[in-house]
């Protein structure tokens, strides 16, 4: 994970490119260089899921940064079976380099992630939909919630839901990061330059979840809509 500079985060708000641009560009999940399907993932829509966290039961001790330099007013709140967060999203393009994804592409590039396939390799930014936590710490710890490498996210900008894995870890005082593939589906600029979004984007992670293997996005968006519908028809 990268700790953007305000300017970066500034950028990113004046490069967002509409959504067909990005997806008829943009790899699709586990085969780099394919067009981006067009059609959403799953059946439930961005403003049911969004209906079922509006307020917030914070679960974390206090509250995280969107970039360095911000101010800290992100908590980690807690809804059934479920966190969520409601932050920027900062463009992770680390892991297995690719064609759209490496040191040429990306300045402050790292060729591992956190947690890795089942191949052992580490994951593919540009190809794999995946969400970056922040690292334990006294701010809040995503083991204590029944989260770790593979469990299942919905992320949300606008009216799209975008299903993704937990898949890297980041600074301890920063959220609000997604690869690249997570952002071009989400209709979000990908470039890890100045990419990105500065608001707008609920993310929300659901407990005791785990796809394995962890590339396999078709199971992440099954498991992704039975859990989105459980929280749905929640009460």
């Amino acid at each position: 994970m990268r700790a953007r500079s305000l300017t970066l985060a500034a950028a990113a708000a004046a490069l967002v490119a509409p959504a067909p641009a990005l997806l008829s560009t943009a790899p699709t999940a586990g085969r780099p260089g394919s067009p981006l399907a067009v059609a959403r993932e799953g059946t439930v829509p961005a403003a049911d899921l969004l209906a079922k966290v509006r307020g917030c039961a914070a679960v974390s001790n206090g509250r995280y940064r969107s970039d360095d330099g911000t101010h800290a007013d992100i908590p980690v709140c807690g809804a059934p079976g479920a966190v969520f967060w409601k932050a920027d999203m900062d463009i992770d393009c680390d892991g297995r380099a690719g064609s759209l994804c490496n040191g040429r592409t990306d300045p402050l590039f790292s060729d591992s992630t956190a947690f890795q396939q089942s191949d052992g390799r580490y994951l593919s930014a540009e190809a794999l939909p995946y969400i970056v936590v922040p690292a334990p710490s006294g701010i809040w710890s995503y083991r204590d919630h029944g989260i770790g490498a593979g469990s299942v996210a919905a992320v949300i900008y606008r009216d799209r839901v975008q299903y993704a894995v937990v898949g890297d870890t980041g600074p301890q005082d920063i959220i609000g990061e997604a690869s690249y593939a997570t952002a071009a589906a989400l209709g979000v600029r990908p470039d890890p330059r100045g990419g990105g979004t500065p608001s707008g984007v609920t993310y929300i992670v659901f407990r005791n979840s785990r796809v394995s293997p962890i590339e396999d996005h078709a199971a992440a968006v099954a498991a992704g809509e039975r859990l989105a519908r459980n929280l749905v028809n929640e009460g």
